[in-house]
């Protein structure tokens, strides 16, 4: 478990790094909400650093001036009954 926290963390550490660093020079161009860089973090923090990491590629890659974007919440974890991510905000 330990090494799973500490893989989560390496894997947030560039994330963190261009929200502090290169974001805040361009222009916001968001096509959905939340961010990609917040979808990121939160699929990292939900999911661990392996299913976490293919749905911020996959989200990262559907970000293309073809895509019309939207809410696009991260989707919940398996057998989270929650319904957390499926209202619009």
């Amino acid at each position: 478990m330990a090494q799973s926290r500490t893989a989560v963390r390496v894997l947030k550490a560039p994330v963190v790094f261009y929200r502090k660093v290169i974001s805040p020079l361009t222009p916001p161009t968001c096509r959905y909400y939340p961010t990609c860089s917040a979808y990121a973090l939160e699929a990292l923090e939900k999911h661990g650093a392996l299913k976490g990491s293919w749905l911020a590629a996959k989200r990262i890659a559907r970000c293309h001036p073809f895509h019309p974007g939207g809410y696009d919440p991260v989707p919940p974890v398996d057998g989270d009954k929650s319904g957390e991510g499926t209202a619009a905000p």
